[in-house]
């Protein structure tokens, strides 16, 4: 949205639209995401990548994505291809 020109105010009035719940990323989460760097990296995910696949461990929930690299992961997380 940044890209495209919106100020910060437009934007949060636009993330706000969209209802919804945005997670801490304390300690836990950016030591569990430092965890998967190692059984990771041969794929190449990035920094955000593990964010969401650790989130989705803490929530005990599928991970979505539409990065087939993530399929054959084996890190105790549900991977879901969304397309």
């Amino acid at each position: 949205m940044a890209d495209k020109g919106m100020s910060d105010p437009e934007i949060r009035a636009t993330v706000a639209d969209l209802d919804l719940t945005v997670a801490e990323f304390g300690l836990d989460q950016a030591l569990s995401v430092a965890r998967l760097r190692p059984v990771t990296k041969h794929r190449g995910l990035s920094l955000a990548d593990r964010a969401c696949l650790s989130l989705a461990e803490q929530l005990n929930r599928p991970a979505l994505t539409a990065d087939r690299r993530w399929c054959d992961l084996d890190i105790g997380v549900e991977i879901q291809l969304i397309r």
